[in-house]
């Protein structure tokens, strides 16, 4: 499958893995033009790919990765939010929860390789992901309390604090910064910071070691996982969600946005 230079898309194709019958997914997000921020329609084309992805039974392990090596994701591209109301707030979230989720529940083992920003959406995507490689000009977060004035899954919110802890996650959301590479790495978020020209020779290495492995032991270790993840699983957040998505604050955070000034916050 190929990726689409200009239309934004997600897409996925398979690699065999050399002296081997199994195979690697290569999961791209691509939206050039906007540091590969995902439109709707890019987050059910995740949800779709990851189907198919778990429906290719040589497939032993999946690398998600931003076209263009600029950037994994810069978040939602915001000119999805014009007109927003709070109802449609509580669905956007639900349909980019679906999406992520059906990342997080793939069968095999998936690495997200990051490249420049992971922020906002993009966060939510790599903090779904088992292993998090990055180059060093890699930066994290969801600066939202400073740009849009929207919210944060409570599950994203979760995976957070198991990658980052508590104290660094709610620093990092409460004063809208970025994580660098560094101070994921040492966190624990990321497993390793790798030099862009030695990317792909360092993926082809840890995806052959995986594809290497039993993989029912792999899906077994995934499913503990999320189980112990499961155990402090946050309830619904409709409200949290129409509460941000339908403010006046959300709104003027979106046009200040896409008019490229500070938006002036009114808490209402």
């Amino acid at each position: 499958m190929s990726v689409e230079q200009e239309t934004p898309s997600v897409s996925w194709s398979e690699e065999k893995v050399p002296g081997t019958d199994t195979s690697v997914a290569r999961l791209t997000l691509s939206n050039p033009r906007q540091r590969n921020a995902l439109t709707l329609e890019m987050y059910d084309q995740l949800r779709q790919a990851c189907e198919e992805i778990d429906a290719a039974s040589d497939v032993r392990v999946t690398v998600l990765r931003g076209a263009g090596g600029r950037a994994l994701a810069a978040g939602t591209d915001i000119r999805e939010f014009r007109g927003f109301t709070g109802r449609d707030g509580v669905e956007y979230e639900r349909r980019v929860g679906s999406a992520v989720e059906r990342l997080a529940a793939l069968r095999m083992p998936v690495i997200a390789a990051v490249e420049g920003p992971a922020v906002g959406g993009g966060l939510a995507l790599t903090v779904s992901c088992d292993i998090v490689v990055c180059t060093p000009d890699s930066v994290f977060g969801a600066p939202i309390a400073r740009t849009l004035g929207n919210c944060l899954a409570p599950a994203v919110i979760a995976r957070l604090y198991a990658s980052l802890g508590r104290a660094r996650t709610l620093r990092a959301l409460l004063t809208a910064r970025l994580i660098s590479a560094q101070e994921a790495y040492e966190a624990g978020l990321v497993a390793q910071i790798v030099d862009a020209d030695g990317l792909d020779e360092h993926l082809d290495g840890l995806t052959a070691r995986i594809a290497g492995c039993a993989p029912l032991t792999l899906a077994a270790l995934k499913e503990a996982d999320r189980r112990v993840l499961s155990a402090s699983a946050p309830g619904k957040a409709d409200d949290l969600y129409e509460l941000c998505y339908g403010s006046r604050d959300f709104r003027e955070g979106v046009a200040a946005f896409l008019d490229k000034r500070s938006p002036e916050w009114e808490g209402r």
